[in-house]
């Protein structure tokens, strides 16, 4: 027998969806509410709740040298990643999709497949590799390495978005005489614009945000700054860190608002 009121019993499935849904962003979003909160803190360890208010950890972050040059060296190194793996993925993307390929679906998860191993093991494989080929640690191992685990989010991007595309629209273009380089700019280009723009985007974020790829190729004049963290914790555990952290959200939160000022983040999604 039903215990409850009709009406509550019939809105219990959408309370209960609505509980979830909360439940699973407060437990996605308080760990980086946490973060954030303590960078303000006053006292000399990390610690919530926060005691105070302070930009005390901010100003320790660039009087810090290695937390301002890895910082750097991550901006350099995210740019240059998103501009070296959209050269390589956003061709990949459309010779796959809608090209005459053979094999294209094999080709398409091995270009994927950088996604399904563990960053630790792509890190170590490619420490050896690009160590025989006598690049050793640089910054154009770090920026190989950082790319082929950038190439699958352009990709994927890409192609979703080129598939949503009808292809009459390149087919009306060739009919009345365009060529391919000609299609390319003025059909293609602008229509998969935002799968790019979004590709590249991802890249970035997950090239600044990479601890365990970075680890292997790091240098005193190559460390990124989630390396440099990672090193200061082991010898102090004040809130500074805390502040870096939240630099580093500030530069994705400014990469995602620039996205949706220019395209919107709707226009990111296929179309359906």
């Amino acid at each position: 027998m039903n215990w409850l009121p009709y009406s509550v019993s019939s809105r219990l499935p959408r309370l209960s969806l609505v509980a979830y849904m909360v439940a699973f962003f407060v437990f996605l979003l308080g760990p980086i509410f946490i973060v954030v909160a303590i960078s303000f803190t006053t006292t000399e360890f990390v610690a919530f709740p926060p005691k105070g208010f302070t930009w005390r950890w901010y100003e320790r972050f660039f009087d810090y040298e290695p937390f301002v040059n890895s910082f750097i060296v991550s901006v350099e190194l995210a740019v240059a990643t998103a501009l070296l793996g959209g050269f390589i993925g956003i061709p990949a993307a459309l010779a796959v999709v809608r090209g005459r390929v053979p094999f294209a679906d094999s080709i398409m998860t091995f270009l994927l497949s950088p996604l399904s191993m563990p960053l630790i093991v792509i890190g170590f494989s490619l420490l050896f590799f690009l160590s025989a080929l006598g690049l050793g640690v640089s910054f154009l191992s770090l920026l190989i390495a950082h790319t082929v685990i950038s190439v699958p989010y352009i990709v994927r991007t890409v192609a979703g978005v080129y598939r949503s595309i009808s292809p009459d629209y390149e087919e009306t273009a060739a009919v009345l005489g365009a060529n391919r380089i000609q299609i390319f700019f003025y059909i293609t280009l602008p229509m998969i614009k935002p799968g790019i723009f979004a590709g590249m985007l991802f890249a970035m974020l997950i090239s600044i945000d990479n601890l365990p790829i970075s680890f292997f190729f790091g240098s005193y004049e190559t460390n990124t700054l989630p390396v440099v963290m990672l090193s200061y914790l082991e010898h102090q555990f004040d809130p500074s860190v805390a502040a870096a952290s939240s630099i580093q959200l500030v530069v994705a939160v400014i990469g995602l608002f620039i996205v949706e000022r220019i395209y919107g983040l709707d226009a990111m999604a296929p179309a359906t």
